[in-house]
């Protein structure tokens, strides 16, 4: 039998690895975990978002996927309204939270163009 399978790192392809930093750290809030060139070709940085047990990672030579492809990366959030205005604080251009019927959104694209949806879970009986 298998067991604890955890979903804990997921390669984001970016451009400008520093300006993809800067993004997520600076305007998102995400913690820096790793900033490391282990050899030449590669640099490799871990970005985890406040309280996920998941990361991101950005970088060179980590992917072979292009900028801006990854379309299908949803956080769940306490509040979609709180989420937006931490946002919009940061400079990030957001869409307003949306009912799309399982919970509020909040959509978003980091500067390459992958997207994001935040999402607050409805009530639950």
């Amino acid at each position: 039998m298998i067991e604890n399978w955890k979903i804990e790192l997921i390669a984001f392809p970016v451009s400008d690895v520093d300006r993809a930093k800067a993004f997520y750290v600076d305007q998102l809030g995400f913690v820096c975990d790793h900033d490391a060139s282990p050899y030449e070709g590669v640099r490799f940085v871990q970005l985890t978002p406040p309280g996920s047990a998941c990361s991101i990672a950005i970088g060179e030579g980590i992917s072979t996927m292009e900028p801006g492809t990854l379309k299908a990366v949803q956080i769940v959030v306490p509040s979609a309204a709180a989420a937006y205005e931490h946002l919009r604080a940061n400079g990030v251009e957001c869409a307003e939270p949306v009912d799309e019927g399982w919970g509020l959104f909040v959509y978003f694209n980091d500067p390459d163009g992958n997207s994001w949806a935040l999402q607050e879970l409805p009530p639950r009986s």
